[in-house]
Formats: structure tokens, sequence, C-alpha cells
């Protein structure tokens, strides 16, 4: 070993340096089948991931891609990092190819990036099939590079590529790629699960075996095509690797990446390693979610920790239990990452549940049984119609404060209008188009109004006639807009009489809410939903409702 690699083994590393969290959404994340992120989107994207405190973000590949080299340029100029450094992707020199007359690996220096990643090639049959050079040009060129870049006071990475697989080809030739990179000045080598088709057993028992044979600071870097790249690398943490490759959402080619905010949580809170700066945990949540807007992926629900259902609970079992614990049901407080927990109220609903779902929506029920079973009844039932509040808080908010109303308790009035009537109309015209209208009467204010509007379909006509109708009373309805709109056919016996549900998102700017209506038709429920969602926002501005 040289006395390079001596000098960098993990003991000796400083405190800050100990331990690495390596982020790659930028690269092998944006690989995902569906993004295609911009310069600027890169930017902003950088931007949340150094807020949250990772080590090292991997930018791309500067020289390969002219998207990327922008990137690097104006990253130097636009982003002041306050916890990460920005790594610069590439390979080894081609074979045959002396490292300062390669053009990539010059991209790589030019890029000025403090730290590069390469990727070099750990599996023999990938050497001389892919690369289509010797076993031994191979260990040159890795040699070269490292050594090259080292000069050019640049921190080296070095990616095995196909590294698992590899080994249970040839182990000791994919040793020798490590102990090769590691000799010539590498600060990690990162064995990676290229195909992802490992265990977590077999992960742990080869980095265990690789870290003692060749004594290299190891990393991981894990696909998961199995299912399994989060487990794989803490498997891989457990048998002493020590810098870890990431994606934010788990996103990256085929089925994607180790996810970020999966693995940090983890090692945060499960092993009881400080990775990231003081506080920066409880943002997670809201990153991941700000990242998937960049991308223009829909967060995922289930994910763990961060998702919206990840501490939602419907059993109305669990909920007697969290009533009295929430940790009985929950493996960490969900606060620790910034999210929440949340009582979902569907056929399933107990009593604990009810009184549970009303504190969070900021509703004393006041242990009144009969209030609450009563609310528990009508739920029961109206989810047997089709209704589905899990994901209609507001329109659930409405249904408790008109029983609070007719229990004689406390509570807000929720109509801000009576709905005298309402029609759609929809015209097919001989050219083919279609002209939609719509006409509500109410009253408001001790007002009878009739208010009519057209609109790109029925629907729409009759969101438009509503708010013409109300917007000269309420002027905050003008906050509003509808940013979300689904629809489903219930399962029914009468084909296109089935039962049918619809839930609105609707917006002010300032947060979102989400009502549901069901009818035999679909513009009946979309009625009922819209009309809760503006009685809701009303109630949300603080409006005092007048008739």
């Amino acid at each position: 070993m040289t006395d390079a690699a001596a000098s960098r083994q993990p003991g000796d590393a400083s405190p800050g340096d100990a331990f690495h969290v390596f982020d790659t959404t930028l690269r092998d994340g944006a690989q995902r089948e569906g993004i295609n992120l911009s310069v600027a989107d890169k930017l902003t994207i950088a931007r949340h991931l150094d807020d949250f405190g990772v080590g090292f973000i991997e930018g791309g590949w500067p020289g390969a891609n002219p998207r990327d080299t922008e990137f690097f340029r104006r990253a130097r100029e636009e982003i002041d990092f306050r916890h990460a450094q920005l790594v610069a992707f590439g390979a080894t020199r081609r074979a045959g190819v002396a490292a300062a007359d390669d053009p990539q690996v010059r991209a790589l220096v030019d890029s000025q990036a403090p730290v590069v990643t390469i990727v070099a090639k750990a599996h023999d049959r990938h050497v001389e099939l892919a690369l289509r050079t010797t076993l031994e040009e191979n260990l040159a060129m890795v040699r070269d590079t490292v050594e090259h870049l080292r000069e050019q006071g640049r921190r080296v990475f070095v990616d095995c590529e196909h590294f698992f697989d590899g080994y249970l080809a040839d182990p000791e030739y994919a040793k020798q790629v490590v102990r090769t990179a590691y000799e010539a000045g590498a600060d990690v080598v990162v064995l990676c699960d290229t195909n992802g088709g490992m265990l977590p057993a077999q992960v742990q028992a080869v980095v265990r075996t690789v870290r003692a044979d060749t004594g290299a600071r190891l990393g991981i870097h894990a696909q998961d095509d199995s299912g399994c790249a989060v487990a794989n690398t803490l498997a891989a943490v457990d048998a002493g690797a020590t810098h870890v490759q990431c994606t934010a959402n788990g996103y990256g080619e085929r089925v994607g990446n180790a996810n970020l905010f999966s693995v940090v949580a983890a090692l945060q809170l499960k092993y009881g390693m400080k990775v990231l700066p003081e506080g920066a945990l409880r943002e997670m949540t809201r990153i991941s979610h700000a990242i998937a807007e960049v991308v223009n992926l829909t967060p995922s629900t289930h994910q763990p920790y961060v998702g919206v259902s990840a501490f939602a609970h419907k059993a109305g079992l669990h909920a007697s239990a969290i009533k009295v614990d929430p940790d009985l049901y929950q493996h960490i407080d969900p606060e620790l990452v910034g999210n929440r927990l949340r009582m979902l109220v569907s056929d399933m609903a107990g009593r604990a549940s009810i009184e549970l779902k009303g504190q969070e929506l900021g509703i004393d029920l006041g242990g009144d049984r009969e209030l609450v079973g009563r609310i528990v009844e009508r739920v029961k039932e109206r989810e047997l119609r089709g209704y589905s509040y899990e994901a209609a808080d507001a329109s659930f908010e409405l249904l408790l404060r008109e029983e609070l109303l007719r229990d004689g308790a406390e509570g807000r009035p929720r109509n801000f209008f009576t709905t005298e009537s309402w029609r759609a109309i929809v015209e097919n015209r001989p050219d083919g188009s279609h002209a939609n209208e719509a006409t509500v009467k109410l009253w408001a204010k001790g007002e009878r109004i009739v208010s009519t509007a057209e609109g790109n379909g029925p629907v729409n006509a009759l969101d438009r006639a509503l708010r013409l109708a109300l917007e000269r009373i309420y002027p905050e309805l003008a906050q509003m807009e509808l940013v979300d709109y689904k629809v489903r056919i219930l399962a029914g016996t009468h084909g296109t009489e089935s039962t049918t549900r619809v839930l609105v998102s609707t917006g002010d700017g300032g947060g979102e809410w989400s009502t549901v209506g069901v009818a035999d038709n679909v513009i009946a429920a979309s009625w009922q939903a819209l009309v809760d969602a503006y009685t809701y926002g009303l109630l949300r501005a603080g409006v005092e409702p007048q008739g």
C-alpha cells in the first residue's frame, strides 16, 4: 500500500469526513424514465440538496453532455454551497491514451469541480467485451486516471461498476481493481450493484471481505431492481462502508436507486449516526416533495418517512391504540422527519378514529359518546353509498360541523348560500364542436341570484356560474381555484347509471383542501364537491356566513 493510501484510512478521517452522504440525483437519478432536467431544474435541485445537508452532489458528466457542462459553469457562479461539495462524473481514460491527453478526462478538470468520480470496470467480462481491452490495461487505466486527477488537485472517488457481479465471477480481479484505485490515491472506492440483483446478506459478506483484503475505504452504490437498494446500502454500512450513494426519492434508471431519504433517516434515527447538519432531518419531507415538483413527478404517497400516507392510520384498532400512545403503531415520531400523523376516516372507522380526526382538524368532540357514535354511523352509511373521506378532509370537517350544530354544540354554520336549482347543458353543433352552458339559482344574504356561464365542459361551466354568482358577495372566492379533479365510476349493476364519485382539490395560494361528491351522474357529484369546496374555503378564510 502506498503512503498516500495509508494516509486515508477511515479512522484517520476528520470528524466531518468520517461518513459521506453522496447524492447522485442530478446524474443517476435523472436517468429515470420521464425525467428530463433543464439546467435551471438541476440548479434548483442542487440548492435543495445543499439545504438538506448532503456532503456531495454529483452534478453530471461534463464534456459528454453540453447541458451538464453548462450546469457546472453556472453552479460555480450562482450557488454558494453551505454544506455540499460539487462532484463531476466521468470515466477512466481510454485504452492506449494517456490520461492527460484524453478529452473527457480534461473536461472533468475543466469543470473546476473540487471532487471527481470516475467509473471503472470491475467485472472481467465487461473489460474484455465492453472496453475491448485487457485486464492489465484496465488496471492501468484506473491507476493513470486517478493519479492524473490527483495531480490536478482533485479529490477522487472511484465507482467500480458491476462490482458485485464481477466479484462473483472473479473475486481476485475485482479486488485488484479496488486495490489499484485506492493505492493510486482514490479517497473512496465505491462498490456498485449496477444490475440491482444482490441481497443484503450477500452485500454484507462481500463488503466485509473486500475491506479486510484491500484496506480501502469503501462506499456503496445500490440499484433497486430486487427491491433491496436501501437494505443493501445499510448492509454495506454494517460491514464497514463509510460512503453511501443515493438519489432523492429513489429516482434512477429502471426501478431506481437507493432512496436518499430512507437511507439518511435510517442512519440518523435507527443507527444513531449524525450524518446531516442539526435540524436538517425535520426538513426532509418538504425537500422530498419540493424535488418531486421540480422533476414533475407526483410524490409517492406511500414512500417511507416522507409520503403523506407514511403515518396515516385507518383501522379502528390502530386508532384506539394511538389515542393512548401514538408510539404503539408508529416506528418514529413523524415530526422528526417533517411529516405528520393522519387519521383516515372510512367505513373501518371507530370512535377513536373520529375523535382523533376531530383533534387533527381542530374540533374537540368533547368525549360525547352519543355524538361520536352518530358521526361514526353517518360516515359508515355514506361510505356505503360511495363517499370516501380518506382524501377529502374538508368534506369530513363540514360533516363534523353539521353534527355539532344538530347536537346544539358550539360550531359555525355552513350555509353561506342555499341552492335553489342548477342545470348544465351540452350542445352538439353541426361542425362537431360542443358548447357548454350552466345556470345556477341560489340565495345568499337574503338575495336571490341567477347566474349563467359557459365553460370548456359542463362541470367547468357550473364552476364558473357558481363563482360568478357569489364573488360579488364573497370576494374571497377570487383567491380560490380548482387545482385537481378526479372522477371514479363505482361498481354497480346499472351500466351507465352506476354511482359516480368526484374528488375536487382547491387552493387559495396558502394551501389546498379536498372535497367529495357522490351521485348517480358525474355532474351532480361534481356540484356537491364544488359546493363543499367553496363552503370550506370561505370558512378557512374566516368569512362569517350570511345566510
